[in-house]
């Protein structure tokens, strides 16, 4: 900082304390932005969608730093206000269908030899995932994508969506069984 006649004034302790803070959140957005903005995809399917989520989630992170207590590790904090930034996003679009509106629900549950997580590497399976992702309720669909896609454990993924680990393994139970009815036609035709 300089005053008006050239010369330097120093920092306030507040000062220092602010500035370090930033530094720190760059250093968070650096390292976490590539997973924020797939965790934000993974929940939205849409691109443009995922970046302005992840963009709201980074700002609002950074209005709220100061009240981060260090309670959970930091990353799981910016998880948290990224899903909930993705899962109001979708909750505006309430046109889209789910699951249990198509009447997936009714269909006799097929066990595929592989889950979804030993094709994901296929592309085509990829996109099917995807289409189905999309059609879960979002709880579902964000239990999903935290644990399933993102690889986060049952505790981290609880903690994100402020569950108990028995109500997150119960979404996922139920998102599991929706996303392989969905995708029973593809599992059946010999994709496997």
């Amino acid at each position: 900082m300089h005053n008006a006649h050239g010369g330097s004034v120093p920092m306030t302790e507040q000062q220092q304390t602010d500035a370090q803070a930033t530094l720190d959140f760059e250093v968070i957005v650096e390292e976490q932005q590539s997973f924020v903005y797939n965790l934000t995809y993974r929940i939205l399917g849409n691109h443009a969608d995922a970046e302005e989520a992840a963009q709201d989630a980074f700002l609002s992170a950074y209005r709220n730093f100061h009240r981060f207590r260090g309670d959970a590790k930091v990353t799981t904090w910016l998880y948290r206000i990224a899903t909930n930034a993705a899962l109001m996003k979708l909750r505006k679009d309430r046109s889209k269908r789910t699951l249990t509106d198509t009447g997936y629900e009714d269909m006799d549950l097929v066990s595929p030899t592989q889950g979804p997580e030993d094709l994901a590497l296929n592309s085509e399976f990829r996109e099917r995932l995807q289409d189905g992702l999309e059609m879960l309720q979002a709880n579902l669909k964000a239990a999903v994508v935290l644990r399933d896609v993102q690889g986060l454990s049952n505790e981290e993924a609880a903690e994100i969506l402020g569950l108990s680990v028995s109500s997150l393994k119960a979404r996922l139970h139920r998102g599991r069984v929706l996303l392989r009815k969905y995708l029973q036609d593809y599992l059946q035709s010999g994709h496997r």
